[in-house]
Protein backbone atom coordinates (compact mmCIF):
# COMPACT_ATOMS: atom_id res chain seq x y z
CA UNK A 1 0.00 0.00 0.00
CA UNK A 2 1.36 3.44 -0.97
CA UNK A 3 2.59 5.41 1.82
CA UNK A 4 3.70 9.12 0.73
CA UNK A 5 1.27 11.90 0.44
CA UNK A 6 1.23 12.14 -3.09
CA UNK A 7 0.06 8.53 -4.06
CA UNK A 8 -2.24 8.14 -0.85
CA UNK A 9 -4.03 11.32 -1.87
CA UNK A 10 -4.12 9.52 -5.37
CA UNK A 11 -5.39 6.38 -3.88
CA UNK A 12 -8.22 7.41 -1.94
CA UNK A 13 -9.09 10.08 -4.44
CA UNK A 14 -10.22 7.32 -6.77
CA UNK A 15 -11.76 5.06 -4.07
CA UNK A 16 -14.02 7.72 -3.21
CA UNK A 17 -15.03 7.96 -7.06
CA UNK A 18 -16.49 4.80 -6.77
CA UNK A 19 -18.70 5.84 -3.59
CA UNK A 20 -22.53 6.00 -4.65
CA UNK A 21 -24.80 8.49 -3.03
CA UNK A 22 -26.37 5.92 -1.22
CA UNK A 23 -23.29 4.61 0.41
CA UNK A 24 -21.78 8.17 0.96
CA UNK A 25 -25.23 8.62 2.93
CA UNK A 26 -25.24 6.05 4.54
CA UNK A 27 -21.30 5.96 5.60
CA UNK A 28 -21.91 10.02 6.65
CA UNK A 29 -24.91 9.33 8.85
CA UNK A 30 -22.66 6.32 10.60
CA UNK A 31 -19.63 8.43 11.27
CA UNK A 32 -22.32 11.05 12.70
CA UNK A 33 -23.51 8.07 14.81
CA UNK A 34 -20.17 6.91 16.28
CA UNK A 35 -19.26 11.12 17.36
CA UNK A 36 -22.00 10.94 19.79
CA UNK A 37 -19.83 8.43 21.74
CA UNK A 38 -16.52 11.10 22.03
CA UNK A 39 -16.29 13.28 25.16
CA UNK A 40 -16.68 16.57 23.38
CA UNK A 41 -20.02 17.21 23.99
CA UNK A 42 -19.32 19.61 27.28
CA UNK A 43 -17.47 22.11 24.86
CA UNK A 44 -19.35 25.51 23.21
CA UNK A 45 -18.08 26.00 19.78
CA UNK A 46 -17.52 23.34 17.32
CA UNK A 47 -16.11 24.08 13.70
CA UNK A 48 -17.64 22.22 11.15
CA UNK A 49 -16.02 22.32 6.96
CA UNK A 50 -19.30 22.38 4.52
CA UNK A 51 -18.86 19.12 2.00
CA UNK A 52 -17.49 18.97 -1.39
CA UNK A 53 -20.07 17.09 -2.47
CA UNK A 54 -18.17 17.04 -6.30
CA UNK A 55 -15.27 15.22 -4.55
CA UNK A 56 -17.37 12.98 -2.68
CA UNK A 57 -16.71 14.28 0.92
CA UNK A 58 -17.81 13.15 4.07
CA UNK A 59 -22.05 14.70 4.55
CA UNK A 60 -21.19 16.76 7.64
CA UNK A 61 -25.13 17.71 7.39
CA UNK A 62 -25.97 14.72 10.11
CA UNK A 63 -23.07 16.19 12.13
CA UNK A 64 -25.17 19.87 11.91
CA UNK A 65 -28.10 18.26 12.82
CA UNK A 66 -26.47 16.13 15.97
CA UNK A 67 -24.69 19.82 17.04
CA UNK A 68 -27.70 21.99 16.39
CA UNK A 69 -29.87 19.17 18.87
CA UNK A 70 -27.18 19.91 21.13
CA UNK A 71 -27.58 23.22 21.07
CA UNK A 72 -23.87 24.08 20.19
CA UNK A 73 -22.56 26.98 18.70
CA UNK A 74 -21.50 25.85 15.15
CA UNK A 75 -18.76 27.94 13.12
CA UNK A 76 -18.00 27.23 9.25
CA UNK A 77 -15.58 29.15 7.24
CA UNK A 78 -14.29 30.70 3.95
CA UNK A 79 -10.96 30.02 1.86
CA UNK A 80 -8.78 32.71 1.34
CA UNK A 81 -6.73 31.22 -1.68
CA UNK A 82 -4.20 33.35 -2.37
CA UNK A 83 -3.11 34.37 1.27
CA UNK A 84 -4.44 30.30 2.51
CA UNK A 85 -6.22 31.45 4.97
CA UNK A 86 -9.47 30.86 6.44
CA UNK A 87 -11.94 33.35 8.11
CA UNK A 88 -14.57 31.38 10.49
CA UNK A 89 -18.07 32.49 10.44
CA UNK A 90 -20.91 32.07 13.37
CA UNK A 91 -23.56 29.21 11.40
CA UNK A 92 -27.16 30.99 12.07
CA UNK A 93 -30.13 31.18 10.56
CA UNK A 94 -29.12 34.12 8.47
CA UNK A 95 -26.14 32.94 7.09
CA UNK A 96 -25.80 32.99 3.16
CA UNK A 97 -23.88 29.92 2.14
CA UNK A 98 -22.49 30.34 -1.68
CA UNK A 99 -20.52 28.01 -3.33
CA UNK A 100 -16.43 29.34 -4.34
CA UNK A 101 -14.64 28.76 -7.91
CA UNK A 102 -13.90 25.30 -6.17
CA UNK A 103 -17.16 24.39 -5.50
CA UNK A 104 -16.54 24.71 -1.82
CA UNK A 105 -19.76 26.01 -0.25
CA UNK A 106 -18.77 29.11 2.37
CA UNK A 107 -20.52 31.74 4.43
CA UNK A 108 -21.21 34.99 2.21
CA UNK A 109 -20.94 36.77 5.54
CA UNK A 110 -21.63 36.92 9.68
CA UNK A 111 -20.40 37.26 13.04
CA UNK A 112 -16.58 36.64 12.67
CA UNK A 113 -15.13 33.51 15.41
CA UNK A 114 -11.47 33.74 16.62
CA UNK A 115 -9.61 30.21 15.77
CA UNK A 116 -8.37 30.75 19.75
CA UNK A 117 -12.38 30.44 20.62
CA UNK A 118 -13.07 26.72 18.47
CA UNK A 119 -12.79 24.41 20.90
CA UNK A 120 -13.44 21.35 18.70
CA UNK A 121 -12.48 21.14 14.71
CA UNK A 122 -14.06 18.31 12.29
CA UNK A 123 -11.44 17.81 10.05
CA UNK A 124 -11.39 16.80 6.36
CA UNK A 125 -9.17 14.67 5.17
CA UNK A 126 -8.29 11.68 2.11
CA UNK A 127 -6.38 9.28 4.40
CA UNK A 128 -4.73 8.70 7.60
CA UNK A 129 -2.78 6.84 10.08
CA UNK A 130 -2.81 4.56 13.01
CA UNK A 131 -0.03 8.03 14.65
CA UNK A 132 -3.15 10.56 13.91
CA UNK A 133 -1.16 12.02 11.02
CA UNK A 134 -3.56 12.98 8.22
CA UNK A 135 -3.46 13.47 4.29
CA UNK A 136 -5.40 16.35 3.02
CA UNK A 137 -5.86 17.66 -0.41
CA UNK A 138 -2.31 19.66 0.23
CA UNK A 139 -3.15 23.05 0.34
CA UNK A 140 -2.29 23.46 3.89
CA UNK A 141 -5.09 25.20 4.87
CA UNK A 142 -6.09 22.72 7.73
CA UNK A 143 -2.27 23.07 9.00
CA UNK A 144 -2.44 26.47 9.19
CA UNK A 145 -6.07 27.26 10.76
CA UNK A 146 -5.23 24.37 13.32
CA UNK A 147 -2.21 26.00 14.20
CA UNK A 148 -3.95 29.22 15.09
CA UNK A 149 -5.78 26.78 17.06
CA UNK A 150 -5.20 26.45 21.24
CA UNK A 151 -3.11 23.36 22.04
CA UNK A 152 -6.23 22.05 24.09
CA UNK A 153 -8.96 22.57 20.75
CA UNK A 154 -9.91 18.50 19.90
CA UNK A 155 -9.03 17.89 16.60
CA UNK A 156 -11.57 15.03 14.68
CA UNK A 157 -11.17 13.44 11.98
CA UNK A 158 -13.70 12.47 9.52
CA UNK A 159 -12.87 9.44 6.89
CA UNK A 160 -14.93 7.18 5.28
CA UNK A 161 -12.20 4.57 5.17
CA UNK A 162 -9.95 3.04 7.64
CA UNK A 163 -6.46 4.27 8.91
CA UNK A 164 -2.73 3.25 6.70
CA UNK A 165 -0.41 1.55 9.17
CA UNK A 166 2.27 5.08 8.08
CA UNK A 167 2.43 8.11 5.96
CA UNK A 168 5.88 8.09 5.69
CA UNK A 169 6.53 11.68 4.66
CA UNK A 170 4.98 14.02 7.44
CA UNK A 171 6.35 17.14 8.52
CA UNK A 172 7.36 18.77 11.56
CA UNK A 173 4.82 21.37 10.93
CA UNK A 174 1.43 18.52 10.45
CA UNK A 175 -0.47 19.30 13.32
CA UNK A 176 -2.14 15.98 14.35
CA UNK A 177 -5.40 14.62 15.07
CA UNK A 178 -7.03 13.74 18.41
CA UNK A 179 -9.50 11.36 17.06
CA UNK A 180 -10.34 9.72 13.57
CA UNK A 181 -13.83 8.74 13.59
CA UNK A 182 -15.40 6.33 10.47
CA UNK A 183 -18.39 4.83 9.66
CA UNK A 184 -16.66 1.50 11.49
CA UNK A 185 -14.86 2.67 14.60
CA UNK A 186 -13.06 5.56 16.43
CA UNK A 187 -9.45 5.76 16.22
CA UNK A 188 -7.54 7.66 19.81
CA UNK A 189 -4.67 8.93 18.93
Amino acid sequence: MATNKKELRLHYKNLRKTLSEEEIEEKSLAVANNLIQLPIWDKTYFHVFLPIVEHKEVDTEFVLHLLSGKDKEIVISKSDFETRQMTHFLLTDNTKIKKNEFNIPEPVNGLQVQSSNIDVVFVPLLAFDEYGNRVGYGKGFYDKFLSECRPETIKIGLSFFEAVNQIDDVFESDIKLDYCVTPEKIYIF
